[in-house]
């Protein structure tokens, strides 16, 4: 193994293509479902140059009906969706796509991060997470953690799990081993790499020592 020390000035990040545009401004959705359905259910059927009856001859309801869904003052059956999806040339699941889900959200002020013992940790590692989803929409799980060593700490670089890790170093000074590398890590520094590799601080130069890490794994 190498006992060489690396800076991460060093090893500067590569540019990638990234293709998703954060500043993106998406259509405007419906919180009401039945409102996300009819809205839909109107743009298709104008997309397709149908007036509201010949919608209602193809799809065998009556003009009522069909104003009262586009006005989103019903809700649908199922079976009713299944003609529309017919008659409009559009799966099913088009009906739904303007409709916006409830987004989840975690706020932990100063200190009351949630203080757990992680699978392998030794003494005197405090990991205080600081949230956590049951399920969310991106498939995609994060644990951010804020990490805490002090004198009783030890040191083992024998962590190794799956997906990403990403390190930030607030306060002390740590060399920490990734693979066969060590990195020098002091303030402002980050760290950022495949967890299936053995990792963890090799050495506790400046304590305490207190680093983000975010991990993130497929859900």
């Amino acid at each position: 193994m190498a006992n060489k020390t690396a800076k991460a000035e060093e090893n500067p990040p590569s540019r990638p293509a990234f293709n998703q545009d954060p500043h993106a401004v998406r259509e405007p959705r419906e919180n009401n479902l039945e409102m996300a359905i009819g809205r839909e259910v109107r743009a298709y059927r104008k997309k397709l140059g149908l007036t509201i009856t010949d919608l209602a001859v193809a799809t065998e309801m009556s003009v009522g009906m069909l104003s009262k869904i586009e006005n989103g003052n019903i809700s649908p059956s199922l079976t009713t969706l299944q003609a529309l999806s017919k008659a409009l040339g559009v799966p099913l699941t088009a009906f739904f796509k303007g409709f916006e889900e409830t987004r989840s959200a975690t706020f932990v002020k100063a200190g009351e991060g949630v203080n757990i013992e992680r699978r392998g940790t030794r003494a005197g590692h405090q990991y205080s997470l600081l949230g956590a989803f049951e399920n969310n929409s991106s498939g995609v799980a994060v644990e951010p953690y804020l990490i805490t060593l002090t004198t009783a700490s030890d040191v083992f670089p024998t962590f190794q799990h799956e997906g990403l890790e990403f390190l930030y170093m607030l306060e002390g000074e740590v060399v920490y081993r990734h693979g066969d590398r060590l990195y020098t890590m002091q303030p402002g520094d980050s760290l950022f790499f495949d967890a299936d590799a053995p990792h963890g601080p090799e050495q506790l130069v400046k304590l305490p020592a207190r680093y983000l890490s975010i991990i993130s794994y497929p859900q």
